[in-house]
């Protein structure tokens, strides 16, 4: 760790979060310590810190106060983390209807966060400093078991228009201190991608964070200039918010010359959990409890696949209990070689949205399709979306070497997998936007 990254993450950062009136630190470090516990002592440590967030909600939220009394529900009999299924699910329906009611009574300084909203519909919800601190703490961890820290050098790809508009003069400073550079993800022109990559190795960071697919069309481009970016001492490339395929990991590593670290969570359900160096993903179950529920509710054994609900142990103030995330996961059994405590998430296979039907009611990931498309010749970028089980459109963005009837072979490989009776509408267009939140999305589904 060099002079300066050691002043900011045992000094300056420190002081900024007292300031802030977090504890990230202090929990930092329990955090370092829960990470090595047994997984029996780690699940004893959910119980406990379950048992005190039921009990606290059952007084103080008026959503939970109703809601136990209605269902009988004793606080001081819940025994296992399986007592959780007594409780309905949290969906974002729910939270829509009862913003006010899933207010803690002696909450203060909530920070009101909303969701991308790709859907249509952003979520609106509430973050106390309890809350902040636990999920700036758990970041930490993970960001340092890849040997950087905090004042490390950091280029960040990131965020919609409206979070850049947030970047006060405050935050500024901020970040100069921390040595964190913000890069606009929705905006990647040719000219704004060549002033990305020089801005790259000006800084010669020791760690990316971003999309992956944002990081992924900044290398694509490097390697379209005939760009050299190994040569920079990037160390590792931190990965969020989408879905990490094989080829972003592996066009990311190669270009930038770094390890790829992939990371799960959001701002509803927080930080749930992030890759460590042997390459399992480890469960923040020291603040976060999982479960994987199929369509009918029920809770799924390990290695079975369904929804991810997550009960967030640190959201008192605005709780998160059972939570219905609309990601699709599945939990690890064996456990890491890394010697870690925590409990693996092994596979998480997208939103429910990244999913495609046929028109049999076949349910299909959307890989399926994206495999048709990611290697044909003459495409340069490409997203589908599924407007009802009968029609398919497909948006791509193709140079001089595409072929006419590639199109028909789209078509074609479409119907195979959806059904000949499907129509697949195929678009050449100029450039497909990302999202409003600055993320893409191959594959959207209203089916």
């Amino acid at each position: 760790m060099g002079l300066y990254t050691s002043l900011v993450s045992k000094f300056l950062f420190p002081v900024h979060e007292f300031l802030k009136r977090h504890n990230s630190v202090a929990l930092r470090q329990q955090m370092e310590e829960v990470q090595w516990w047994s997984a029996d002592h780690i699940a004893a440590l959910q119980l406990q810190r379950l048992r005190e967030l039921l009990q606290d909600v059952a007084i103080n939220v008026p959503y939970y106060r109703d809601l136990f009394a209605q269902l009988d529900f004793d606080v001081a009999c819940v025994q296992s983390i399986a007592d959780l299924q007594r409780l309905p699910f949290l969906t974002k329906t729910d939270i829509r209807a009862n913003t006010d009611q899933l207010r803690h009574v002696q909450a203060k300084g909530l920070t009101r966060f909303n969701t991308g909203g790709s859907s249509g519909e952003p979520l609106i919800f509430f973050i106390g400093n309890k809350r902040v601190s636990h999920d700036v703490a758990a970041k930490w961890r993970a960001t340092r078991w890849w040997g950087v820290d905090i004042g490390d050098p950091e280029i960040v790809v990131w965020g919609s228009p409206i979070e850049l508009g947030k970047q006060d003069r405050l935050k500024h400073w901020r970040d100069k201190m921390l040595r964190t550079q913000l890069l606009p993800a929705f905006e990647m022109s040719e000219s704004k991608l060549d002033q990305f990559i020089a801005t790259i190795r000006s800084v010669k960071p020791r760690m990316l964070f971003g999309y992956p697919s944002a990081l992924t069309h900044i290398a694509c481009h490097a390697q379209k200039r005939g760009m050299t970016m190994t040569d920079l001492g990037i160390k590792v490339a931190f990965v969020t918010s989408e879905r990490l395929y094989d080829e972003q990991r592996s066009t990311i590593g190669q270009v930038f010359g770094c390890k790829v670290a992939n990371g799960y969570g959001g701002r509803d359900a927080g930080f749930i959990a992030h890759e460590c160096p042997s390459g399992s993903m480890h469960l923040t179950a020291d603040d976060i409890v999982v479960e994987i529920v199929n369509d009918a509710g029920q809770v799924q054994p390990q290695g079975v696949a369904g929804e991810i609900v997550v009960t967030h142990l640190s959201t008192s103030d605005f709780p998160f209990v059972r939570y219905r995330t609309g990601d699709i996961g599945v939990l690890g059994a064996t456990p890491c070689s890394c010697g870690r405590g925590l409990p693996l998430l092994q596979d998480i296979q997208g939103r429910s949205t990244d999913f495609v039907v046929a028109a049999d009611g076949t349910v299909m990931h959307g890989l399926s399709l994206i495999y048709i498309l990611r290697d044909l010749v003459g495409v340069q970028s490409f997203k589908v979306v599924q407007e009802t089980r009968a029609l398919t459109r497909v948006l791509l963005v193709v140079n001089d070497s595409f072929a006419p009837d590639t199109v028909t072979h789209v078509i074609s490989g479409f119907k195979q997998r959806l059904g000949s009776e499907v129509s697949v509408v195929v678009d050449l267009v100029g450039n497909i936007p990302a999202e409003k939140s600055g993320k893409f999305r191959y594959i959207i589904s209203h089916a």
